[in-house]
């Protein structure tokens, strides 16, 4: 039997004993968390967060925050590689033999103009953190620096993966390929939740967010004056008609019970009122969580797109844009490593603060390294009732309570830490597996 099986038959048997921690490791949370809720290591993590913030670059692009993370790194004495995926950072903390376990944080920010008056406020036009991956290193390098401070208690390897292009860019399936993932045997990810109380965590074990993709589609008529519209061929209208139709894909041909989206965002044609165009240009996105569902709809969408093109006389060419924005498969968190996260997050934050959630449309492209290793995705809540609502992600008013750095941070080395102790191989390995990075 490979050391990989032995492995996650030892999670197995582990996760069936009703003993739930070794060696005292379940002490590990709450002294991990005062330890980053100390005023040195917050105001750290607070002023990283603003550095990035300040410079938000947009995804493989990330040359100055891939920058700033290593030299973060290099002060702590964290080893790491660099680069992977063009801007990727993977550092790796403790004795650099098995077992290892990864930590990740996206990099990436979002081409929109932020409306936030702040200090603080992005020095880029057109640029802005509106998903919280700022946050998201601060509080990886947070948890990089409390587990550095501990590593003679480590039990093995810490791998923190700093990934570009998360949003749409499918950094997570380049870090992979780079070789990110070499001998680990899971990983871990969090994102803030604008609406989830600071203090509060969510996830559930199974389909968490949906697998997604996009397409583009031109939509070719004959262009002509408005006035005499029977000389023409109108994309507009055809355009139009594709559109209602594909609403049709999931209200009459998708299974009540199986949540799928399709949403047209963007509809571009014409310049004038009185003018006819030769063609429209339509786009937008798909949502599933099974991944048959989630083929089906490509090709329906396919169908639908040339077909009722056609109707109108025009033809249409669709693009589904797998070379710069790939399919995301979706977000299944592990069974096992769900009751392993409830352990450490109830004793970091206590049980009522870890909650279950219904499972979102939203997209990650975390999904990647979960259909590699076991995997396990969660939210932070960042939300404190006595300041004004957060906005949701991807607006151009969204904000970070920086409240929630400790947490985030904390919350990355618990789980971390305690993988490392709880989940030893159960064979002795030979001397060349050994991981030389350290």
């Amino acid at each position: 039997m490979s050391w990989f099986n032995w492995v996650s038959l030892g999670f197995f048997f582990y996760l069936l004993s009703p003993i739930l921690s070794l060696n005292g490791s379940s002490e590990i949370p709450s002294r991990f968390l005062n330890y980053a809720k100390k005023g040195e290591l917050f105001d750290w993590m607070v002023g990283v967060r603003r550095k990035i913030h300040e410079n938000p670059e947009l995804g493989f692009e990330e040359f100055e925050t891939s920058k700033l993370i290593r030299a973060e790194l290099d002060k702590i004495g964290v080893k790491y590689k660099h680069p992977l995926s063009v801007t990727g950072v993977v550092g790796f903390i403790g004795s650099g033999k098995p077992p290892f376990v990864a930590l990740r944080a996206d990099m990436d920010a979002l081409a929109m103009q932020e409306m936030v008056e702040w200090e603080y406020k992005s020095k880029v036009p057109g640029k802005m953190h509106a998903c919280g991956h700022d946050s998201h290193v601060a509080m990886l390098l947070g948890a990089a620096k409390i587990l550095q401070d501990h590593r003679e208690e480590l039990k093995g390897t810490v791998v923190l993966i700093f990934q570009p292009a998360e949003e749409g860019g499918g950094g997570a399936k380049r870090m992979i390929d780079e070789g990110a993932l070499e001998n680990v045997n899971a990983i871990f990810g969090l994102h803030v939740a604008n609406k989830l109380p600071i203090g509060e965590v969510a996830s559930r074990h199974g389909p968490l967010l949906a697998g997604s993709g996009f397409f583009e589609a031109v939509i070719s008529g004959k262009g002509g004056h408005a006035a005499i519209p029977q000389h023409s061929i109108d994309p507009i209208l055809a355009a139009s008609n594709v559109i209602v139709s594909l609403q049709h894909l999931v209200s009459r041909e998708a299974d009540p019970l199986d949540s799928q989206v399709v949403t047209v965002a963007k509809f571009q044609g014409g310049g004038a009122f009185n003018v006819i165009p030769d063609s429209v240009t339509i786009g937008g996105t798909f949502r599933a969580f099974l991944k048959e569902s989630f083929m089906q709809l490509r090709q329906r969408i396919e169908e639908v797109v040339t077909g009722q093109a056609a109707v109108q006389r025009c033809k249409a060419v669709i693009n589904f844009l797998e070379n710069e924005k790939p399919f995301f498969p979706p977000t299944i968190n592990d069974k096992y490593l769900h009751d392993y996260f409830r352990v450490v997050a109830i004793d970091v934050l206590g049980t009522d603060k870890v909650k279950d959630m219904q499972p979102l449309m939203g997209s990650e492209d975390f999904a990647f390294y979960q259909e590699k290793i076991p995997g396990y995705f969660f939210f932070v809540g960042m939300q404190n009732e006595t300041r004004k609502q957060l906005q949701s992600p991807h607006s151009p008013y969204f904000e970070i309570n920086e409240d929630v750095l400790p947490y985030g941070a904390a919350l990355h080395a618990s789980l971390a830490a305690r993988y490392l102790l709880e989940f030893q191989p159960q064979v002795t390995l030979p001397e060349e597996n050994d991981h030389d990075e350290l």
